[in-house]
């Protein structure tokens, strides 16, 4: 109905436009001199519905119209006007039309375009008006936003649609010298973010949005920073890889967190892709699906569209709520759970040889350093002889591309568990050297923000019950990244290998954690000084300072500028692979810590193993 009557609206907006034209070029009175007004009338009476029809005008809804409706529009008037156009023309060749000035075209062209734009347009218009609720009689919440980019003008806009927020945008802070002092959605650039505390005090300002998502924490550091100084609140955009899915709404606003903290500026692209090509329409099996990459591999990969999402894993609790979660977020996704040990060989063959997968994420392993030094049993049989079941039933079953999750810890390792992962490695680089369908890619990354066992809670936990925090060493620094960040890098790291090569990601400088415990303090909101720091003494097998890659390695930029492939210095394996796997087999059986360590260093030349705790 609605739309039949934007129809009818527009069959007289179209004669009117087609008299306009006319009355322009020949002075208001052209009749009868001008006995082609009529034809030409008739014409754009029949032409121009068809073409809005067809550019799908009568199938929208105008009252959310944006940009790229009134660029249809465009093109639709655009189009029926050049038909018009060619028929004048074909007409004057006939002698159909004694005579015909064609400027009228144009003329009419641009009358067309604002009268049924302007129809279109005053729908919005008065949509917002009647969205917008009356105002409540109390004084609202004044906000300053820092950043007038898209995510900025975007919660700006959505705040002034939504008044019964009772949050009033005054301005913008952007450090843009083209944006300072300009209007952009009704609101005023008023400085760059140094001129924060001013501004604040200038306006009555309430709290502060930092709505910034492709900065890197530094920036956003020195908001919060100036916001604490000036005594209010702050709230953030989260980074742009927790924005994928490109909802800048007023709802993702949430409290500055530490990973705002120490995200490092985006350089992929303002919108990144939620994942690669390579996986759509395909099956994808993830293993260790129920922990924190795990997880994240599995959102990423279901927005890729795949055919059917494999998640694969040892604890039935976490892969129960990984698949429940997966279906709620992406309801049209094909998902499979499979319990199962990466260390079950049979198991795992029956699991390829039902599910075929294309693609494979190896993201199973133990982790934990200091827990692994007293279990290296559990951390070689899962990390090493798992990840070789797995990766050998992926080349047997004729998956295309075979992703390894590495760790920095499996560079000149000094415990058990970052040697397990460098053997593991060794394993995916032995198999790629023979010939098949598999690539088989490693993809080698620091420590993620979030991840369950990581620090950060650990601290949290600490700070709320008032201290007092534990450090191993004040000088101990690793390298960080946020979850959908890392997993970002590794689909894309994915679809860049065709086999045998190690991805390294980009992480930045080392973090130290004592700073990053005092970042903690603060945003908890607490002065440093409030809760004390106690140094306990490095564990075994941890060391001060991580490596991305080994000493004398090559390291070359790819197409993504966040993701390095790096080449090591070659050692052979001192014995054929499946010798080695056989003899680390025989060692677990009799849990021989002292024969484990042995083989392992004979593998890894920079591996010198630490003395047994059991």
């Amino acid at each position: 109905m609605r739309n039949r009557l934007i129809l009818l609206l527009d069959l007289p907006l179209i004669l009117l436009g087609a008299y306009g034209a006319f009355a322009l070029r020949f002075d208001w009175i052209f009749w009868p001199a001008r006995p082609e007004f009529v034809q030409f009338a008739i014409a754009a009476l029949v032409v121009k519905p068809i073409a809005l029809f067809t550019f799908g005008m009568y199938s929208r809804y105008w009252r959310y119209a944006t940009l790229s409706e009134l660029l249809s529009v465009v093109l639709a008037v655009s189009s029926s006007s050049v038909v018009l156009a060619v028929g004048v023309t074909i007409a004057l060749a006939l002698d159909l039309v004694k005579s015909f000035s064609r400027p009228v075209v144009l003329i009419d062209w641009l009358l067309t375009l604002t009268l049924i734009g302007g129809l279109r347009m005053s729908f919005r218009v008065v949509a917002e008006q009647s969205r917008k609720p009356r105002r409540s009689p109390g004084r609202r919440r004044r906000i300053l936003i820092a950043g007038a980019g898209y995510a900025g003008t975007m919660v700006a806009r959505e705040l002034q649609r939504n008044p019964q927020l009772g949050i009033e945008p005054v301005g913008y802070l952007d450090d843009n010298q083209e944006k300072l002092g300009m209007w952009i959605s009704g609101l005023r650039v008023l400085g760059p973010l140094t001129q924060l505390r001013e501004s604040v005090v200038a306006h009555e300002v309430d709290e502060v949005l930092i709505a910034m998502p492709t900065v890197g924490g530094g920036v956003v550091r020195a908001v919060a920073e100036m916001c604490r100084a000036a005594g209010i609140w702050s709230r953030t955009m989260p980074g742009v890889f927790e924005l994928l899915d490109g909802d800048v709404s007023v709802g993702r606003l949430r409290t500055v967190q530490i990973a705002d903290l120490l995200r490092r500026e985006h350089r992929v692209g303002s919108k990144p892709q939620p994942s690669a090509a390579y996986l759509r329409d395909v099956v994808v099996l993830v293993t260790g699906a129920g922990g924190s990459i795990g997880q994240e591999i599995c959102r990423q990969v279901a927005r890729a569209r795949p055919s059917r999402l494999v998640l694969l894993g040892h604890g039935e609790n976490t892969i129960f709520d990984a698949e429940r979660q997966l279906r709620a977020d992406f309801p049209d996704v094909a998902t499979t759970s499979i319990v199962a040990d990466i260390r079950d060989e049979q198991r795992i063959e029956w699991v390829m040889a039902q599910v075929r997968p294309k693609v494979v994420f190896h993201a199973a392993a133990h982790k934990h350093v200091p827990l692994m030094e007293e279990n290296p049993v559990e951390a070689v049989s899962n990390n090493v002889l798992g990840t070789a079941v797995v990766a050998r039933a992926a080349m047997r079953h004729g998956v295309s591309r075979f992703v390894l999750i590495s760790t920095d810890k499996a560079v000149a390792p000094a415990s058990i568990m970052g040697a397990s992962k460098r053997m593991a490695e060794r394993v995916v680089r032995e198999l790629a050297r023979h010939p098949g369908p598999t690539g088989f890619i490693i993809v080698r990354f620091g420590n993620v923000l979030g991840s369950r066992g990581s620090v950060v809670p650990v601290f949290q936990q600490q700070i709320a019950q008032g201290g007092p925090v534990t450090i191993t060493h004040p000088d101990m620094k690793r390298f960080f990244m946020t979850i959908p960040e890392a997993v970002y890098l590794v689909l894309r790291a994915g679809g860049l290998g065709s086999g045998g090569e190690l991805f390294v990601l980009d992480m930045g400088e080392p973090v130290r954690i004592r700073d990053l415990a005092e970042d903690l303090i603060r945003l908890s909101g607490f002065a440093v000084s409030e809760i004390p720091i106690v140094f306990t003494g490095t564990r075994v097998g941890e060391k001060l300072e991580e490596a991305l890659w080994e000493t004398g390695a090559t390291v070359d930029q790819t197409p993504e500028p966040e993701i390095l492939r790096v080449t090591e210095p070659s050692d052979a394996l001192p014995l054929p692979l499946g010798v080695l796997l056989a003899r680390l087999q025989d060692a677990i059986v009799a849990h021989d810590r002292l024969a484990i360590d042995a083989i392992l260093a004979q593998a890894i030349t920079s591996f010198v193993p630490t003395s047994p705790r059991l």
